[in-house]
């Protein structure tokens, strides 16, 4: 199932980034990040519920994602 882009659990981040051929994640630091060729891309660990679109947004620009990429994970 595509995730929508909405607020997402990071549990289902990390799944979704996995499919794109990322790989991780890896501890290091304050968060733990993935790793795809030359991009490495920051994990938030968020305490209190979801990353919201807002910050999935960020995460995605730094991960070069498009949405539409994004939308059609199966």
């Amino acid at each position: 199932m595509a995730p929508a882009f909405g607020p997402i659990n990071q549990r289902e981040l990390v799944r979704c980034m996995r499919l794109l051929g990322f790989e991780g994640p890896f501890s290091g630091g304050k968060h733990p990040f993935m790793i795809k060729g030359d991009l490495t891309v920051t994990i938030p660990n968020p305490h209190r519920g979801d990353i919201g679109r807002s910050l999935l947004s960020r995460i995605l620009r730094q991960a070069d994602i498009a949405r539409e990429d994004w939308e059609s994970i199966s």
